[in-house]
């Protein structure tokens, strides 16, 4: 008899109502924090700044949080299938940007926190829990690391807009239930979408 949890199937047509709340507050999430990286980034030195990058640090740290525990949830509770008509080569290409979207919604704030690290500036979870440095002090690697650090978010950033460009398509086009499954307000069956 095996010790490892087995995946709750789901025969509905949504995502869990924990699944659907943990997908639209960890995009909000990185949405929000790549906007503050992209405003930051360009900003002079200042107080200002430096508090900024510590609320995009902070940041970074709970989107990574938040993450492992939908990935965790995801493991547990296996998501609706998809319309049996659609085709091999899309479900394949989904399964493959979502498996790119959880490498990256990891890789983006370790390589943050890597960053920081390597650049001398310990990451302190909202002013009070000081996170251990990854990376002795190195200058070149730190410069190194943020360049990683932002090839990695435009990385997600493409992802994320293909990801919403195929759940519209699904709506919009094919008028299927794909966007539905996510969105709880949507007409779930495809001769409801008008």
């Amino acid at each position: 008899m095996s010790s490892l949890p087995t995946t709750t199937p789901n025969s509905g047509t949504r995502f869990t109502g924990v699944a659907i709340g943990l997908h639209w507050l960890i995009a909000i999430a990185i949405i929000g924090t790549f906007s503050v990286g992209l405003y930051m980034h360009e900003l002079p030195l200042s107080p200002q700044k430096l508090r900024i990058y510590s609320w995009h640090k902070w940041a970074g740290v709970t989107i990574f949080m938040f993450v492992a525990l939908r990935l965790v949830w995801r493991l547990l509770h296996r998501p609706p299938e998809l319309p049996a008509g659609m085709p091999v080569w899309q479900r394949k290409a989904a399964e493959a940007t979502h498996v790119l979207l959880y490498l990256l919604m990891f890789a983006v704030p370790l390589s943050g926190w890597l960053m920081s690290s390597a650049k001398g500036f310990q990451t302190v979870w909202f002013g009070v829990l000081p996170l251990p440095d990854l990376l002795d002090k190195n200058k070149e690697l730190g410069d190194l690391l943020q360049e990683v650090h932002e090839l990695l978010n435009f990385g997600m950033a493409a992802l994320v807009i293909a990801h919403l460009g195929a759940a519209l398509k699904h709506h919009f086009i094919d008028r299927d239930d794909v966007l539905a499954r996510m969105l709880p307000f949507l007409a779930r069956t495809t001769g409801d979408i008008k």
